[in-house]
């Protein structure tokens, strides 16, 4: 497995869904890049995360978010409203991944800065392949700023 910078590529994945969200860990288990995912609930998990609040004290920051938007307490629309309001985390890539192919939930998802908006396949092996283009294309391809 290829290391991403030296280190396992951290990604953070917000989703309230438990199936989509053991997908996401299947999908990424056998991937090209080594990586650490750490799962949380929410939006509002998400930000405690980020701002390592309470349990997430230790958490490290993730170098890249994969975003759910239809969730319950803070939606990923609050959430990429809400990051962007911190300097030190608005650098964070975030993808959208959802089951929603609404234009409005797209354009609004852009509007509010998200790097990219990609709909979630519904069988697993069109995941894993969604999987695998955003661990390529944001791995291997892009060049991300160092973090803080």
């Amino acid at each position: 497995m290829k290391k991403f910078n030296g280190n396992p590529a951290h990604i953070l994945l917000v989703e309230d869904n438990q199936g989509d969200a053991r997908l996401a860990i299947e999908a990424l288990k056998d991937g090209e890049i080594s990586n650490i995912l750490n799962h949380v609930f929410d939006g509002v998990e998400a930000m405690e995360y980020l701002k390592k609040e309470d349990k997430f004290n230790n958490a490290p920051r993730p170098d890249l978010i994969l975003l759910d938007l239809n969730m319950p307490r803070m939606d990923g629309r609050e959430f990429l409203a809400e990051i962007k309001n911190y300097p030190e985390l608005a650098s964070i890539p975030i993808i959208v991944l959802t089951t929603s192919q609404n234009e409005t939930d797209i354009a609004k998802s852009y509007h509010l800065n998200a790097n990219c908006y990609i709909s979630k396949p519904v069988d697993f092996k069109g995941f894993k392949n969604v999987m695998r283009a955003i661990e390529q294309f944001w791995f291997s391809v892009v060049s991300l700023p160092d973090t803080p």
